[in-house]
């Protein structure tokens, strides 16, 4: 007898660049700014509009939403509360299909970027990376994706470099940088130089007055907190180690010591005291 052979097409072809549409998708998108300049915040609403419009006009999509994380770096996902939040939905069955603009947006750490794509590719989820044209279903997506994530890190690395290069270059020519937005007692100037401020200062002496009289920096703290005194970043309670770095630091007495801690790592932003690895 003559075999007969009946053929099963695919539901989808694995080759494509995306999956052929079978049914309606969730669709979601992410954007990212890693800065809270004017600038990028113009680009972050941007992004917002471009893609809530995009995913609404496709009539086979289900708009699932946009992701968001504003004034965040790239180089890690931990502190990314909204990336991390798409992810979670994602992989609880909420979001078929993930856009964003580029892999530099997604992640700038290849093992994260990695990971995190498998972990969706396993659930059936995918992303699309607009910039690159990449759909991580297609079956040279993850090669694509490798070789721009690494392009990507070694960008932050670049970054990083330079911004340390620069900022060491200050402390030789000695210009001085200070935190003022959580500096007790001192204001930035024209001139970029510090300038008191008196009802800050005033904080700053009883902070020392009272550590003299053998007060410790606990019960300065619950003082300072009982009197309803806003601690440096303007919050409500003191902390004991608020009152030691008050107490410890010395630009309350003139003086500036440059470069007491250094970056470990870039992509963790791990900072280590300089215990003599570095010029001060």
């Amino acid at each position: 007898m003559e075999k007969v052979v009946r053929v099963i097409e695919p539901l989808y072809n694995p080759v494509a660049p995306s999956f052929i549409p079978t049914q309606r998708k969730r669709v979601a998108a992410y954007a990212r700014v890693s800065t809270e300049q004017e600038e990028q915040a113009n680009s972050y609403e941007a992004q917002i509009d471009y893609y809530t419009k995009h995913i609404k006009a496709k009539a086979e999509w289900d708009f699932a939403g946009i992701y968001t994380d504003e004034g965040i770096s790239a180089t890690s996902t931990k502190k990314r509360d909204g990336f991390n939040r798409m992810i979670a939905d994602a992989l609880a069955g909420k979001i078929d299909l993930i856009l964003t603009k580029s892999v530099s947006r997604f992640a700038r750490n290849t093992v994260d970027t990695l990971t995190t794509v498998r972990r969706l590719k396993d659930k059936g989820i995918e992303v699309y990376f607009e910039k690159e044209n990449i759909f991580t279903m297609d079956s040279k997506g993850e090669l694509l994706i490798t070789i721009m994530s690494s392009l990507a890190q070694e960008e932050s690395r670049s970054i990083s470099e330079n911004v340390t290069w620069g900022k060491r270059k200050s402390f030789q020519d000695g210009k001085l940088i200070m935190p003022y937005k959580s500096f007790l007692g001192y204001t930035k100037g024209l001139d970029d130089k510090p300038i008191i401020v008196p009802e800050e200062a005033a904080i700053v002496r009883r902070i020392y007055r009272l550590f003299m009289e053998g007060k410790t920096v606990n019960t300065i703290a619950r003082i300072l907190t009982k009197e309803r005194i806003p601690t440096p970043r303007n919050k409500s309670r003191w902390y004991g180690s608020t009152v030691k770095s008050i107490l410890t630091n010395e630009k309350y007495k003139g003086d500036a010591l440059l470069q007491k801690t250094y970056g470990v790592n870039f992509l963790t932003k791990e900072r280590k005291p300089n215990m003599g690895e570095l010029p001060k």
